[in-house]
């Protein structure tokens, strides 16, 4: 075989550019297509880190050591066992206190705070105040419903042993009044934006910022410090940062003992 001939069987035999391109390119689809797939496994996974894992939200909590492992299905109030009965996957509002009251319970779904502000309107006698006992959800509805609550004059309040996480502090920070006594819990975290909620940050960027900056506004107009988001920046969606009363009056969440 003659030497010519024997370079132009390599050339045949070796894949063109074009093809180790497109082999590239479909090697990333593929890796994107796998972190996408892990997003949506749910928000109780996360890629693997190197810091300390947080201890599960049935440990007790104390100052300084108040970040916990977090599944917003089987959330229990810190140090408490899980509950026999999970919430309600989305708010169900129910009279309660004579009427005196509405108890929102259950997960922050898109589409509840329409669904909500059109039950709290046709309610009889109205209530006064809304008792919260909610792992939290959705963002945006939780920003609608909480000023519908706010314009409406309404009081909030948790209930001994209540939880109130993730988007849930939102409907808490609308009332005229608000009330969260020492056996209840209110939590922060991350939370994600746009349309998609499993994209990994860097892809989201611009979403998350402008969500962030909603956000803090709105604490604002409620007049809760919106510094309370230093606590949420820093916790990851799988796990909840858990205040303490004193940071409850400190943001103003509740009245200061003075």
């Amino acid at each position: 075989m003659s030497e010519s001939t024997s370079e132009e069987s390599k050339a045949t035999t070796r894949p063109p550019i074009v093809g180790r391109v497109l082999i590239g390119v479909l090697i990333f689809q593929l890796g994107l297509a796998v972190l996408l797939f892990w997003g949506d496994l749910g928000e109780g996974l996360r890629l693997p880190g190197f810091g300390p894992r947080a201890p599960e939200l049935t440990e007790p909590i104390r100052p300084g050591d108040q970040t916990r492992r977090f599944r917003p299905e089987r959330a229990p109030n810190p140090g408490q066992p899980m509950p026999d009965t999970a919430l309600p996957d989305r708010l169900i509002l129910t009279p309660v206190s004579g009427g005196r009251a509405a108890l929102l319970e259950g997960a922050i779904e898109a589409g509840d705070a329409e669904r909500i502000t059109k039950q709290l309107a046709d309610l009889t006698p109205a209530p006064e105040e809304v008792y919260l006992n909610s792992p939290g959800g959705s963002v945006q509805d939780a920003l609608e419903l909480g000023r519908y609550l706010r314009r409406e004059g309404f009081n909030t309040a948790l209930r001994d042993g209540d939880i109130c996480y993730s988007a849930c502090p939102y409907l808490l920070a609308a009332g005229e009044a608000r009330a969260v006594p020492d056996s209840a819990s209110v939590g922060v975290h991350q939370h994600y934006f746009g349309e998609s909620t499993i994209l990994p940050a860097f892809v989201a960027v611009e979403d998350i910022q402008r969500g962030q900056g909603e956000v803090m506004r709105y604490l604002d107009e409620m007049g809760i410090d919106p510094l309370v988001m230093q606590h949420a920046l820093v916790t990851p969606p799988d796990e909840i940062y858990v205040l303490l009363p004193d940071e409850l009056r400190r943001y103003g969440f509740i009245p200061s003992e003075d």
